[in-house]
């Protein structure tokens, strides 16, 4: 009688785990494939995103409100386990407010932040510059270099962002035309440089709002602005593969819509990139809002390279639902997505990829 109760018992464990599910990947194998993927935001609020690779290392940093901080990774993906570190709290009254889009930027082995910032009315933001001569940025200590003036009046200036094309270095940036009163338009200037701190020339209006889906100002539930304000702004240096023209990539529209989408102007290599003339615009947007994927008003980009130079990605913010209630947290967040490229080497910036959809990692990240 035991040995039949024994019997039955055994049978009855082998029936019942016949029946359990089987797994389709062992422990081991799920493992290897999150290690080689990351899914969308890299954290979970910032906007602005700006990232050098510079000796094996990523540089990042986010607009902020009251201080520019870095994070330093080797992988871009994951930010959150990254070095972060404060690199410049302002003590001037005049610009210790509402710091707005910093860019990093390695010239003439020295380091330079370019931002925005006011005293703490936002009609009075400028563009300020600080400067580092350690070899990595997160060591040593940025100093100010000063506010850039970008035209006699002293017009309101945000976004500032250098390049140097042929020879000359240039910053573009987004300014207004004159003070504004019941209404504002922001717009894309160009000028070239006689250092990393100082322009060299007048200003230049190469963009206006113009397009519909430029002048977007309203939210589709109703809730705006006080005014109407027109936006063409976070302008962006980019050279196709072939290398025969200059793109600036801009953000157009209200940042607090749904809307807020990335226009491109080019311009031929070899032209006056001071002639408004030699500047044309790309009649519709080039990345924007796709509500299937739950990625609403994208836009602040940016590009980057993979570790091992193969690839090239591109920062941008967006947010999930299309715009925050009145009074709300911001709720944008900073992307990372692969760009393509077209038969005539132009990039293609596709459509904003869906939260926590996995992506491969940049070519040569490590694998965790």
């Amino acid at each position: 009688m035991r040995s039949r109760l024994l019997f039955l018992t055994v049978l009855l464990i082998i029936i019942c785990a016949s029946c359990q599910p089987t797994k389709k990947k062992t422990e081991p194998e799920k493992e290897a494939v999150t290690g080689a993927t990351y899914t969308n935001p890299l954290r979970e609020r910032g906007a602005e995103p700006w990232a050098v690779f510079y000796k094996g290392k990523y540089y990042y940093t986010q607009g902020s409100e009251n201080r520019i901080m870095l994070w330093e990774t080797n992988d871009i993906t994951n930010l959150n386990d990254s070095l972060e570190r404060s690199v410049w709290i302002p003590t001037d009254p005049s610009n210790s407010h509402h710091l707005w889009a910093p860019e990093m930027h390695r010239i003439n082995n020295k380091w330079y932040i370019y931002f925005a910032a006011d005293d703490g009315n936002m009609d009075n933001h400028q563009i300020y510059v600080i400067e580092n001569d350690a070899a990595i940025p997160t060591e040593g200590k940025f100093v100010m270099k000063g506010r850039i003036p970008t035209d006699k009046d002293n017009n309101w200036a945000i976004h500032a962002s250098t390049f140097e094309h042929n020879g000359q270095r240039y910053m573009i940036w987004c300014g207004w035309q004159k003070r504004r009163t019941d209404s504002e338009t922001q717009c894309i200037y160009i000028a070239s440089m006689e250092n990393p701190w100082t322009l060299s020339s007048d200003r230049v209006l190469i963009s206006k709002p113009e397009y519909e889906w430029e002048c977007q100002w309203v939210n589709p539930d109703g809730s705006k602005t006080a005014y109407p304000i027109h936006v063409n702004e976070a302008p962006h240096f980019f050279q196709p593969k072939n290398k025969d023209k200059v793109c600036i990539f801009y953000s157009a529209s209200g940042s607090w819509t749904p809307y807020y989408c990335v226009g491109l102007l080019t311009a031929d290599a070899n032209a006056n990139l001071l002639d408004p003339a030699s500047w044309k615009k790309h009649p519709t947007p080039v990345f924007m809002q796709d509500p299937e994927n739950e990625v609403f008003g994208p836009g602040g980009i940016s590009f980057t390279s993979s570790p091992d130079g193969k690839e090239c990605y591109m920062l941008y913010h967006a947010r999930q639902v299309p715009n925050d209630a009145p009074g709300a947290i911001d709720s944008r967040s900073p992307r990372l997505q692969k760009i393509d490229w077209d038969k005539d080497g132009m990039p293609v910036l596709g459509i904003p990829q869906k939260k926590e959809e996995p992506m491969a990692k940049p070519s040569g990240s490590p694998i965790n």
